[in-house]
């Protein structure tokens, strides 16, 4: 155990995490040179696209320092991003210190900021390490006082890296070592073990990725998982390093694999306590938490046609990502579909691209919401995830809406705008700190439902890409929120309908009426487009009916012929409306509801 370091790496996108793992690998010897490929911890294509991490991996390495004795590092490799702050939060709790990745010429950024905050939670040991040195406008010196300044960590111990070059690997390697502390724990102890990751494997069945708190853990075993209390054999064990390699056992302090004989992922939940049957543990480890979805859209095939491989997709990706939910639902406009439940507006787009990719579905995904509870005049607590099921406002006493704490760092040179922006969308400033001659913090507590549309892309656009944000979750807060209906001649068109705020809801009615007036094919009669609370309509647009000129047979005799003509037309047009139906096109709702457009 004394020759066991277990750490992660944390750092804000693009700051090179993957690429430092990538040389670590390499120093070490974990894989040859012709195995080598860039972000080798990164599995999947998206995560080489958008250079992010959305699946934990580890990576066991073998180091022989200075001293002539070998030392095991373990690396795990952690999502980054908000989405995944409790997935995160797991996998710190299986380290004992965290690399801190800081570019030195875009210094500290937000998600820096929250990432560093989860690992002191965690009482970790922090090593800065300034990465990207060789750059022409590195400057290490100011993201220094920046550490010290904003982070409070002290920088005198920073070690300055350039991972594509290979710049301070060898130093980093044995910071590891000197500086991050050895696992707390007891070989002979009662067998404490974290889930840190789980997934699907379809030869073997369900995978865990665990830390060994305390005990042995051993093939053959019969183990309990406390949260989800299944028993079950441990059928194999093993490290990645970074390939699968197999094991009899894992001792105190060791992280690796664990297949046991489960079919289902759903018998096991992330951050769960396995312990022995024989010698089971009274008290789990601590932080265990079911996974909560915040954002929520329906998913419907573009052709409905394809409804059942739609379901038989969701299932299959649902068996390596547990943490999104489903269930079906049917809408009048858009057929039969799935409304989905994420954890963040990432965990949405990451779920719907690997739909598209992974089994060539062609979807239509309705506007992103959130979940709001509704406070029946009964006192009960109503959870809306769809803008069909709120309650009348005869029935509700308050509705309360989810409230996150956004932290943005910008140049000083965009910081008005991004306060208009900000309250805007409802903000409230809770602080505006200055990092340094051009850098500036600002804290808002912004409610959700205001960013899941466009609040990101509205920011990157007016800071011409330098600003950064990130959030984390606060409480639910009353609001005045009104249920939006989009009327086509008199019908609600359900998937169209939106949760808003009572003074927003007149400028959001008038905008997405003006759209649908584009948007919908003129018919043979007249297209009513309204926007409506409840029973009051708002506003409305018209789109006028197409014309045949039925007088033009008329080349001569009394007026009252043309009259007569066009009195049965007006007569028909009446007729055609009350049994016509409106036409919309699929491309109607993907312009109006898809979160690319909105």
């Amino acid at each position: 155990m004394e020759r066991i370091r277990n750490f992660s790496i944390i750092a804000h996108i693009d700051h090179g995490k993957s690429t430092l793992a990538d040389r670590i690998l390499e120093f070490t010897g974990a894989l040859s040179q012709r195995e080598m490929m860039d972000q080798v911890l990164d599995t999947m294509e998206l995560e080489r696209e958008r250079g992010i991490t959305i699946k934990a991996q580890t990576a066991r390495l073998i180091y022989k320092y200075k001293d002539g004795k070998e030392y095991i590092l373990n690396l795990i490799d952690t999502p980054g991003h908000v989405d995944f702050s409790y997935e995160v939060s797991r996998s710190l709790a299986a380290c004992d210190g965290v690399l801190l990745v800081i570019d030195a010429s875009q210094g500290i950024q937000a998600q820096t900021i929250a990432n560093i905050n989860l690992a002191i939670e965690h009482n970790l040991k922090i090593i800065p390490i300034i990465n990207k040195v060789d750059l022409p406008n590195a400057d290490p010196e100011n993201v220094k006082k920046q550490i010290e300044d904003v982070l409070h960590i002290d920088s005198s111990d920073s070690i300055l890296v350039s991972a594509k070059q290979g710049i301070g690997i060898k130093e980093v390697l044995e910071a590891i070592i000197v500086r991050i502390p050895l696992p707390s724990g007891k070989k002979n102890a009662p067998l404490k073990v974290l889930i840190v990751d789980s997934w699907y494997d379809l030869y073997q069945g369900v995978v865990l990725l665990v830390k060994v708190f305390d005990g042995i853990l051993k093939k053959g075993m019969v183990v309990r998982l406390i949260a989800t209390k299944k028993t079950t054999e441990v059928e194999s064990l093993g490290v990645f390093a970074p390939t699968a390699k197999n094991k009899d056992d894992l001792i105190a302090g060791e992280v690796g694999f664990l297949i046991p004989g489960l079919k289902d992922i759903k018998d096991t939940k992330i951050g769960d306590t396995i312990t022995s049957e024989v010698e089971p543990l009274s008290t789990p480890l601590p932080g265990y938490k079911d996974a909560k979805q915040m954002v929520f859209c329906g998913l419907y095939p573009v052709d409905n046609s394809q409804f059942d491989f739609l379901r038989d997709s969701l299932e299959k990706l649902h068996l390596n990502d547990s943490s999104f939910v489903f269930e079906p639902e049917s809408s009048k406009a858009l057929g039969f579909g799935f409304r989905c439940g994420f954890l963040g507006l990432l965990h949405m787009e990451i779920v719907r691209e690997r739909l598209e990719r992974e089994y060539n579905l062609k979807l239509i995904t309705t506007a992103p919401t959130v979940v709001y509870h509704a406070v029946t005049v009964n006192g009960e607590i109503v959870l809306v995830e769809n803008p069909s099921n709120m309650p009348s406002p005869s029935e509700t006493s308050v509705i309360k809406e989810p409230f996150i704490e956004a932290t943005i760092i910008t140049p000083i040179e965009f910081i008005g705008s991004i306060i208009n922006l900000s309250q805007e969308r409802r903000g409230i400033q809770k602080s505006l700190k200055y990092l340094n001659d051009n850098l500036t913090m600002l804290i808002y507590e912004l409610p959700l439902n205001e960013m899941v549309f466009d609040f990101h892309d509205r920011l990157k656009s007016i800071s011409k890409g330098y600003a950064s944000f990130d959030y984390k979750y606060l409480n639910f807060r009353p609001s005045k929120l009104v249920k939006l209906d989009i009327l086509i001649n008199g019908d609600s068109v359900d998937a169209l309908s939106i949760i808003v705020h009572k003074e927003k809801a007149y400028y959001i009615g008038r905008e997405l009426v003006k759209k649908m007036r584009n948007i919908i094919h003129r018919q043979m009669f007249e297209v009513v487009i309204q926007a409506a609370i409840g029973s009051k309509v708002i506003c409305r647009e018209t789109v006028k009916a197409l014309r045949k000129n039925v007088t033009a047979k008329c080349y001569g005799g009394d007026v009252t012929r043309k009259r007569k003509l066009l009195e049965k037309q007006k007569e028909g047009k009446k007729r055609m409306k009350q049994i016509g139906k409106i036409s919309i096109p699929q491309e109607a709702f993907w312009a109006i509801l898809s979160t690319d457009n909105n």
